[in-house]
């Protein structure tokens, strides 16, 4: 049996910019794409904080050390400049590999610089 975990995120990523008429994808920070153990045109998950739109696209890179979070194509309807997202991709793991299994985390300030890095998340008290 194979579980699907979270393989690795970039949290609260700030939108630079938003390209209708661009192909279809997300263009991320070459830096903070390997950072966050991702890959290009990897299938990514986007979760949009500001206004709870959830959607599916996959990674192209954007210049090396440049912060770019660019939503293009039909992603771009989904964002503003600005908006906060948390960009997540899975994996699927055996029971074998998931005895070492460690999310790559990636906490991002306003600017897209990395603020942090972990690979656990505290638990959540009441």
């Amino acid at each position: 049996m194979l579980s699907t975990m979270l393989k690795g995120k970039l949290h609260m990523a700030a939108v630079t910019q938003a390209e209708l008429w661009y192909d279809g994808s997300c263009a991320i920070d070459a830096d903070l794409v390997q950072l966050a153990g991702l890959r290009e045109f990897e299938q990514i998950d986007i979760y949009n904080v500001n206004n709870g739109e959830r959607f599916t696209t996959y990674v192209i890179l954007a210049e090396p050390g440049s912060g770019t979070i660019s939503m293009n194509g039909a992603a771009a309807r989904k964002v503003q400049v600005g908006d906060r997202v948390i960009i997540g991709a899975y994996g699927q793991y055996t029971e074998e590999q998931l005895k070492s299994y460690k999310p790559r985390l990636v906490y991002l300030d306003e600017h897209n610089k990395v603020e942090r890095t972990t690979n656990t998340i505290p638990m959540q008290l009441v």
